[in-house]
């Protein structure tokens, strides 16, 4: 459930997303004209999302700084050794890796902005968010979930909501993915053992910048919470911040993600709010590969074992992304990646075909 004043915690940014960025040499120093693009407007206040693309480094680098002529800030990402990218930060940036290939997106609050130059250089280490955890699954909290609604209003990165939608928000934009991607997804789990892997396409509940996943040191507001702590549980229940979240508005729930009406009904068939665990899978390590359905608000089945008479035990959306823990062998099944007797095991209990999923490499028998 959404509170959507004075400051919309949902849908607080929408993106319109940019023409690739055309192929440029390798360079520490580059200037993106963004005076001819456009981005799609909402929320309250209204935000736009601008995304400038991915930039080649001539040297390694960790920290880019960034200068805006107009209105706007900068989020920059950096791409890890494992292939996966590491979480946005607003510039300037210590990147929590050394990284050849930087990208970017322009934030807007009002106005135009016309361009962007940026700037990448080594400086030591700090404090790190993007420690990848020794269990491969990825850093895993239990949150309460609220569900999300808003048919036919527009997510923070863009993307329509529909009904019996899927895909997730977090009160933070370090953790939201482009539209129609997934490489920011998270696996909800409820008591009653079903479980969905869907991609996070929105901001909120009630904060904006409670990436409460990771430590403490690093978080980007409310660093005396533990990790793991959304400030709307703290709020809710500790009487944390005045029991106010970050716009001075009574926390009325201790909600820490968002869920889709699809996700909230069909994935995990819940009827009312619930506490849930979810496992921030971009913090995890390990094969992963990408959920592709025909339709695009499709979803794939989650088998209790690798063949479709087993027991449906969740889903998983299009767009989103999965940690494989191991193959194996089982019902030959046809689906948008072709034909194919393998199945990914994604969780204990839990399995997917091949055949819908794209982009695994690495990946044990198990």
């Amino acid at each position: 459930m959404r509170y959507l004043l004075p400051l919309v915690t949902g849908a607080a940014l929408v993106a319109g997303l940019a023409s690739p960025a055309q192929a440029a040499p390798a360079s520490n120093e580059w200037t993106a004209d963004v005076s001819g693009r456009s981005a799609s407007w909402g929320g309250s206040p209204r935000l736009g999302l601008v995304e400038l693309g991915s930039h080649r480094l001539a040297r390694p680098a960790n920290a880019v700084t960034a200068v805006v002529t107009g209105d706007g800030v900068v989020d920059v990402r950096g791409l890890r050794p494992d292939g996966q990218w590491t979480e946005w930060l607003e510039a300037p940036a210590t990147l929590p890796v050394t990284t050849s290939t930087v990208e970017t997106r322009l934030v807007l609050s009002s106005g135009k902005a016309k361009r962007v130059q940026l700037s990448a250089r080594q400086v030591p280490a700090g404090p790190s968010a993007d420690d990848i955890t020794a269990a491969a699954a990825g850093r895993s909290y239990r949150v309460y979930a609220t569900r999300e609604g808003l048919v036919g209003g527009t997510t923070a990165n863009g993307h329509v909501i529909r009904s019996r939608d899927h895909f997730v928000a977090l009160p933070s934009r370090r953790g939201l993915a482009a539209r129609n991607s997934g490489n920011y997804s998270v696996q909800v789990c409820a008591s009653n053992g079903r479980c969905e892997w869907a991609p996070v396409w929105d901001v909120g509940p009630w904060n904006t910048k409670d990436d409460y996943w990771n430590p403490s040191a690093t978080r980007e507001m409310w660093k005396d919470l533990p990790q793991g702590k959304p400030q709307a549980q703290a709020a809710y229940e500790n009487n944390y911040n005045g029991g106010k979240d970050q716009f001075g508005r009574e926390v009325a729930n201790p909600a820490g993600i968002d869920l889709a009406d699809g996700t909230f009904w069909d994935g995990l068939k819940l009827t009312n709010n619930a506490w849930v665990t979810v496992t921030y899978l971009w913090t995890g390590s390990g094969p992963v590969g990408t959920v592709r359905t025909a339709a695009a608000n499709g979803t794939v089945n989650v088998r209790s074992a690798a063949n479709s008479s087993s027991t449906q035990v969740g889903l998983a959306a299009n767009h989103a992304q999965v940690r494989v823990t191991c193959q194996l062998t089982g019902e030959s099944v046809s689906g948008t990646q072709g034909t194919s007797n393998v199945w990914y095991r994604i969780a204990s209990g839990k399995h997917v075909a091949k055949a819908y999923v794209a982009g695994v490499s690495g990946a044990t028998t198990c």
